[in-house]
């Protein structure tokens, strides 16, 4: 399964809520065939530039979940089925 550049899951390794989502992204790579592109903010002075670049103030912080293919995110945490409809587009 190769990670999908489109997907992004910007994260923080000790964020509670970071850590809820992972069973359900877990089940969503399974089901669509690819991997999130994951970032971790929280120890990454990189990845928290690429974050606030891309979040542009709408979340302010993690899970932030971002496809840049159809400008959809996620704030926060979500049901299986709206980050099922994120991942495609909708």
């Amino acid at each position: 399964m190769a990670a999908d550049p489109t997907l992004l899951e910007f994260y923080g390794t000790e964020c509670v809520h970071c850590n809820e989502m992972k069973p359900l992204v877990q089940q969503l790579e399974r089901e669509i065939g690819k991997e999130l592109t994951k970032l971790e903010i929280w120890h990454n002075q990189t990845n928290l530039k690429k974050f606030q670049e891309l979040d542009k103030g709408r979340c302010g912080g993690v899970p932030f979940f971002l496809n840049t293919a159809s400008g959809k995110f996620i704030c926060g945490s979500a049901s299986y089925d709206a980050l099922k409809k994120w991942a495609w587009g909708k």
